[in-house]
């Protein structure tokens, strides 16, 4: 059986995409005269640049060939800055993303829908990391003791992790955004994991589109998060009480934006007081779905109406309407009378 697809092994593909050791970056006959320069004490004049020997290009030549848009070995406009920083630093001092050198230079490490499902130990070697996006992967499990301590972005949306337990052992202690939207967390058990004693530096919280169902156990949780200013809970089933947005905009008075719209102190004067009631809070919602049209079924219009106390056959038709649901639930409505014709 092969084994996981690790953090670690996305990194060393992600380094040779970004080709830091071809031309115009790393050291080749492009340069070779930089390596024994950096040998030997540099002599001559200060302030004077030292000539560029023959059929070799000066570091601000390599650059512009990096940076100028038109030059076939630019960067995509839509590459990160990470990607920007080490490839000028293999132009410019090559020698520094040798061994494990290259680890204390990478701060932002972004892997997105790469198949990784293993967060390795291997991670522990990027001592100044301090933002980790591992989007749309398939990792399940994410251990604490693998991430660096310094890490204050964490981004995890678009896996399968339904369960927080690994994740709280040990979690970062500066972490100021966690990501978890697109997940398959479902409460109450996951819901102690979001708490103050794990994250005390949390300002941001991305829970969306998960299977949380139960509104006040989750927001007496994060009720004791005192830095937390943006929180995101669309998509859960939680969501479809009439009562959501006006009961976490009173219960959380330190939240800025939820759900991507800003709180103003108009609506949370609104809601003053509903916090006190949580008996307002249904147990069950409600979904009205409305079909606008339905093809290849026969058109009810297009029957004769039948004289009256004609003998001759009455034809009646009945359908039946499957709901599919993300985690393959299935809910039927049979001889409902807003689907059948």
């Amino acid at each position: 059986m092969a084994a996981p697809r690790s953090v670690s092994a996305a990194f060393q593909e992600y380094l040779q995409h970004l080709g830091l050791q071809d031309f115009p970056c790393g050291l080749g006959s492009w340069n070779k005269s930089r390596l024994h320069a950096r040998r030997r004490p540099r002599a001559g004049p200060a302030g004077l640049e030292e000539a560029v020997p023959p059929g070799e290009e000066s570091p601000e030549a390599l650059l512009e060939l990096l940076r100028d848009q038109h030059s076939p070995w630019a960067l995509p406009p839509d590459c990160s800055p990470q990607d920007r920083l080490l490839r000028e630093v293999a132009v410019l001092a090559p020698e520094l993303l040798r061994g494990s050198r290259i680890f204390q230079l990478v701060k932002s490490l972004r892997i997105l829908d790469k198949g990784v499902e293993e967060v390795d130990k291997g991670l522990l070697r990027f001592q100044q990391l301090q933002e980790l996006i591992l989007s749309a992967n398939h990792i399940s499990r994410v251990t604490s003791a693998h991430l660096p301590r310094t890490l204050k972005v964490l981004e995890l949306c678009c896996n399968a992790v339904g369960d927080l337990q690994d994740l709280c052992a040990r979690p970062p202690p500066k972490l100021q955004h966690l990501g978890l939207g697109y997940n398959r967390l479902c409460g109450p058990s996951q819901e102690k994991h979001l708490t103050m004693d794990f994250w005390p530096n949390l300002v941001s919280l991305d829970l969306s589109f998960n299977s949380l169902t139960d509104l006040p156990g989750l927001v007496s949780q994060l009720s004791t998060l005192q830095n937390l200013h943006i929180l995101l809970l669309q998509g859960n089933p939680l969501a479809l009480t009439p009562t959501y947005r006006g009961f976490l905009v009173d219960s959380l008075p330190k939240l800025f934006i939820l759900d991507d719209i800003h709180i103003w102190p108009e609506e949370r004067q609104q809601f003053h007081g509903l916090a006190r009631q949580p008996e307002l809070i249904g147990s069950e919602a409600r979904v009205v779905v409305s079909i606008g049209a339905l093809k290849g079924l026969p058109n009810p219009e297009a029957f004769q109406l039948l004289e009256v106390g004609s003998e001759g056959p009455v034809i009646t038709y009945s359908y039946c309407v499957t709901y599919e649901f993300a985690e393959g639930d299935e809910l039927e409505d049979r001889g409902s009378p807003e689907v059948g014709a």
